[in-house]
C-alpha cells in the first residue's frame, strides 16, 4: 500500500495528471516491459530460425538489433509521455511489426537487391516511432484537437485529392493513390483517414443532441455527402479500399454520435446501392468481383494471384512449412498486399490466428477505451480510430480468404510501405494518449 501511495504522490513531470492508486498498483509499464520482452524473444527466435536458410539477406544481422532497439525507444517513450496508457496496446503493435518485418525480410532476401525492402521498412518502423513520439509530445490531451476541426476536416479532404493534382499525384497498378513530393512518395489517404476521424468526431460531438431527437433532411446531408465522397475517390483515384474504409468511418461514427441504429441502416443502404453502381460502371470493379467469385475461370491471369494465394494457405496446414521453407514468393506482392497468404503459408493456422488475435487485442482495446472516455469527442475518436484499424485489417485478411472482393489496401503494422506504418504509429499514439487520459487524474484535481 504505501508503494501504491508514494505513486500517487508522484508528480509528472510532462504534466500529464497523476496516475489512479487502482493503476498504479498494477504497474501498467511494468506489464507492457515484459509484454515487449516476450515480442522481442520471438522477433530473435523467427530471424534465428530464417538463418539456416538461404532466403536470410546477409545485412540483417544489423537491422535485428535496431528493431529491438526501437522496441526499447518505443516503451521508454510511452512510460515518459502516457505511463499510465493501456499496457497491451503497444506490444500487440510492435508484435504485428516485428511478424512483418520478418516475413519481408524472408520474402525479398532471396532476391537481388530486394534485401533493400527490409532495410526500408526498418528506417520506416523509426519514423513510425518517431511520430509515435511526436504525437504523445504534442498532443498532450487529446481534447484539445476539437480547436482545429474545420482544418483537420480541411487538410483530410485536400490529403485525399492531392493524388489528382497533376505533377504531384502518381497512379500504380492502376489505382491513383500515390502523391511525390520530391523524391518521397507516399499516400496521402493514409494520412487523410486520421483527420478526418478527428474531424467527424468534433463536428458529431456538437450535434449529437439534435440527431438523438428528430431527423430532418438536413441530418441526413452529413451521411450523404460522405457516401458522394467515397464515390468520387472511387471514380477518380480507382481506389476501393480508401472509399470503403471512409464511407464505413463515417457511418460508424454518426450511428454512436445519434444512438440511432436509423442511421446504420441508411449508410449500409448507401453503401449496397453505391457499390451496385461502381459494378455496373466500371470494369476494374466488375473484374475484382468476377475473381473474388470464381478465381478459377482465369487462373493464369485475372485470377492467378487470389489462386496462388489460396494455395499458399493449402499448404501452410495448421503449423506451416516453415520460416524460409515455403514458395510465398509466387504471391505476386507477396510483401504488401498479400502477406496475410505468406504467413498462412510460413506460419499455417497457428500464425495466421496468431496474427488475427492480435489485431482483435487492438480493437477489443480500442473499443474499451471508448466505453471508458470521459467526454463525448474522445468516445466518438475512440471509436472512430478503433473503426479505421478494424475495419482495414478485416478488409484485407478476407480478401486474401476471398470473404470479400480483393481492394488494394495494406494491412496494418504488418505489410510493407512507409505510409501505412507511420500513420497506423500516430493512430495508436492517440489511443494511448486517450487511454492515459482515462487512468490519470489531471493536474490540480484531488483524488
Amino acid at each position: 500500500m504505501g508503494r501504491v501511495r508514494r505513486a500517487w504522490r508522484a508528480v509528472d513531470p510532462a504534466g500529464l495528471g497523476r496516475i489512479k492508486p487502482e493503476i498504479a498498483a498494477i504497474h501498467p509499464r511494468r506489464v507492457e516491459l515484459g509484454l515487449i520482452a516476450m515480442v522481442g524473444l520471438v522477433f530473435v527466435f523467427a530471424l534465428a530460425s530464417l538463418s539456416g536458410t538461404s532466403t536470410l539477406p546477409s545485412t540483417l544481422g544489423p537491422f535485428l538489433a535496431w528493431m529491438l532497439v526501437l522496441l526499447v525507444v518505443a516503451h521508454v517513450v510511452t512510460r515518459r509521455f502516457a505511463p499510465a496508457a493501456d499496457p497491451v496496446l503497444l506490444p500487440m503493435a510492435l508484435f504485428l511489426n516485428g511478424i512483418g518485418y520478418v516475413m519481408i525480410a524472408r520474402l525479398t532476401g532471396d532476391v537481388d537487391g530486394g534485401s533493400d525492402l527490409a532495410g526500408l521498412q526498418a528506417i520506416w518502423t523509426a519514423v513510425g516511432i518517431a511520430a509515435f513520439t511526436m504525437t504523445l509530445v504534442f498532443v498532450p490531451r487529446t481534447r484539445m484537437l476539437t480547436r482545429y476541426r474545420y482544418l483537420l476536416g480541411l487538410v483530410g479532404v485536400s490529403l485525399l485529392v492531392l493524388p489528382l493534382v497533376p505533377g504531384l499525384g502518381r497512379s500504380i497498378n492502376g489505382a491513383r493513390i500515390w502523391a511525390s513530393v520530391g523524391p518521397v512518395n507516399f499516400q496521402p489517404g493514409e494520412f487523410a483517414k486520421i483527420a478526418l476521424a478527428a474531424f467527424f468526431a468534433a463536428y458529431l460531438v456538437d450535434s449529437r443532441e439534435l440527431l438523438r431527437t428528430r431527423i430532418e433532411l438536413r441530418d441526413l446531408a452529413p451521411i450523404l455527402l460522405a457516401w458522394g465522397v467515397s464515390l468520387a475517390i472511387m471514380t477518380f483515384e480507382k481506389d476501393l479500399g480508401s472509399s470503403l474504409l471512409f464511407f464505413a468511418l463515417f457511418v460508424v461514427v454518426l450511428w454512436i454520435a445519434s444512438e440511432r441504429a436509423v442511421f446504420l441502416a441508411i449508410g449500409s443502404a448507401l453503401f449496397a446501392g453505391g457499390a451496385l453502381m461502381a459494378w455496373s460502371t466500371f470494369a476494374h470493379v466488375q473484374q475484382r468481383v468476377d475473381i473474388w467469385l470464381d478465381p478459377w475461370a482465369d487462373p493464369r491471369g485475372a485470377g492467378f494471384q487470389i489462386v496462388e494465394a489460396s494455395f499458399a494457405l493449402a499448404d501452410g496446414g495448421l503449423t506451416g512449412t516453415g520460416l524460409g521453407r515455403g514458395e510465398p514468393g509466387r504471391v505476386p506482392f507477396a510483401e504488401s498486399d498479400f502477406i496475410f497468404a505468406a504467413i498462412g503459408e510460413e506460419l499455417g493456422l497457428a500464425g495466421s490466428v496468431a496474427v488475427l488475435m492480435s489485431f482483435l487485442v487492438l480493437i477489443g482495446s480500442g473499443l474499451r477505451i471508448a466505453l471508458r472516455a470521459r467526454g463525448g469527442f474522445e468516445k466518438l475518436f475512440a471509436v472512430g480510430l478503433t473503426t479505421l484499424l478494424g475495419v482495414q485489417a478485416f478488409v484485407i485478411m478476407g480478401g486474401v480468404l476471398r470473404v470479400v472482393p480483393l481492394t488494394g489496401i495494406t494491412l496494418p503494422f504488418v505489410s510493407y510501405g512507409g505510409s501505412s506504418l507511420v500513420s497506423n504509429y500516430v493512430l495508436l499514439a492517440l489511443l494511448m494518449r486517450m487511454s492515459h487520459e482515462q487512468r490519470t487524474v489531471a493536474p490540480g484535481d484531488r483524488p
